[in-house]
Formats: C-alpha cells, sequence, structure tokens
C-alpha cells in the first residue's frame, strides 16, 4: 500500500501543532529525578529542555523561548538554589515557575512564596500532580499576562486591585506605602525596596529614599524635584531621574 501523500492542509498541522508545543525548562541536580521528571513530562506531549544547575538554567532562558520553569530548590551544595534562581527569573525573564522540593520547613516555605512561584511541589510525587501543576501554571500565566499589571492595595477596609499604569506616585509612610493614583489614594504593607520589585523599572524609579514616581505621569523636572499633578516630589543626592 502506498503511503497516502502529505498535503497542504496537513503540513500546516504539523506546523501549527509544533508552534503550539509546550516547553518546560526542568532545572534539577539530581540525574536521576531529572530523568524520571522529563519522562513524565514527554509522556504528556511537553519539550523539555534540562539543567542541572542555575548557571546552565540561565544560558538556556537567554537563547530558548520557555513556557514554564521547574525549579528543584535544592541544587547542591555550594551551588545557587532554586529560589534565588526564581527569584532571578522572575526579575529578568518574566517566565512563570514552580517548585520541586525535599524540604517542607517554614523557613523554606517562606522564602519559596515570597517569590511568587504558581505552585510548590514536595517530593515524592505523584506523575499526576506534577502534569495537574505544570498545565494550572501555564494556562494562569496565559491569563496574568492577558490582564493589565495590577497591585494588591487597600481602599479602606476593602482589598482592591490598582492598575499599575494608573500609579501616580508612591509614598512610604512608616510601615506602609501610599499609592497616589488620580484623586485617590490606596494603601499598602510593605517597603520603597519591597515595591520596587514589582513594579516595570521602564516606567517607574526611585527619586528619593522615600518617594517612587511613575515617569509616564511626570509633567516637570528639575535637578531637584519632579511634578505631577499639583505635587512637588524631592529627587535627593543619590537618587537621579530621566523619562529615557
Amino acid at each position: 500500500m502506498k503511503p497516502k501523500a502529505i498535503t497542504v492542509l496537513s503540513l500546516q498541522f504539523i506546523f501549527n501543532s509544533y508552534l503550539m508545543k509546550k516547553t518546560v525548562l526542568l532545572v534539577e541536580d539530581d540525574f536521576l529525578n531529572r530523568r524520571l521528571s522529563k519522562k513524565i513530562l514527554v509522556e504528556n506531549s511537553y519539550a523539555v529542555l534540562e539543567a542541572k544547575n542555575a548557571h546552565e538554567a540561565l544560558g538556556i532562558l537567554k537563547k530558548e523561548t520557555i513556557t514554564l520553569a521547574i525549579l528543584d530548590i535544592n541544587l547542591g551544595e555550594h551551588e545557587q538554589d532554586g529560589i534565588t534562581l526564581g527569584q532571578q527569573i522572575k526579575d529578568e525573564f518574566s517566565v512563570p515557575f514552580i517548585y520541586l522540593t525535599a524540604y517542607e520547613t517554614p523557613e523554606i516555605i517562606d522564602r519559596a512564596v515570597s517569590t511568587s512561584p504558581y505552585s510548590y511541589l514536595t517530593k515524592p510525587f505523584k506523575n499526576s500532580d506534577l502534569i495537574a501543576s505544570v498545565e494550572i501554571a501555564i494556562r494562569q500565566s496565559i491569563n496574568v499576562q492577558k490582564r493589565k499589571p495590577f497591585i494588591a492595595v487597600k481602599d479602606g477596609e476593602y482589598n482592591v486591585e490598582l492598575a499599575v499604569d494608573e500609579i501616580d506616585y508612591i509614598e512610604s509612610d512608616g510601615n506602609y506605602l501610599l499609592f497616589y493614583a488620580g484623586q485617590k489614594t490606596y494603601k499598602l504593607r510593605s517597603t520603597i525596596k519591597g515595591i520596587m520589585t514589582e513594579l516595570p523599572a521602564s516606567t517607574f524609579v526611585q527619586t528619593h529614599r522615600a518617594y517612587i514616581v511613575n515617569k509616564n505621569k511626570v509633567e516637570k523636572s528639575t535637578n531637584r524635584c519632579v511634578v505631577i499633578g499639583n505635587k512637588e516630589i524631592a529627587v535627593s543626592e543619590g537618587y537621579r531621574f530621566s523619562k529615557d
């Protein structure tokens, strides 16, 4: 029997399937654990790139398009751990990630949660748990990308989502931050340093130890201050402001 001819439509289907392939970066120092996890992922139609440490993982992230990263927290003695790698991925690549770990100490959980992973799996795990966590993380990240970035803040006693591009400037007030947006002011228990990691560096700049400004909202500026609305915001020595 002659093989069926490959039609234009079938070629298009193959091409589309290739484009839709989800690529997972698997960062695991233990060869056997890495091989097992890769096998599970490949059997469920994921493309898998492997790294045994943070250095290899960052090299891959710079070259490849990654849908999701799976990070083992313990990447070996004298190696950068998975949590610091997760923070770096969040800051530099905006790739969603989940953690794998054999440890569940409160300290590790607190550190891990602070980096905003999409999931956290404890070894040993079921095959179905890994695939469910991966798929949920990918779908959630797609939904997040479709939405405008926001910061969860307080409007009086209510929790609200404040769109990042609506923020005029932020002021430190003791243990809290005050977010000024138009005629409204919102509140969040945080620090200037902490909130800077959540804001796009291309838009927000710190001008003073107590102030962050949205560069797009600045109406005029001097070497000593910027003006947003009727508010003059100091630019202190050691901090610089540029619209570029």
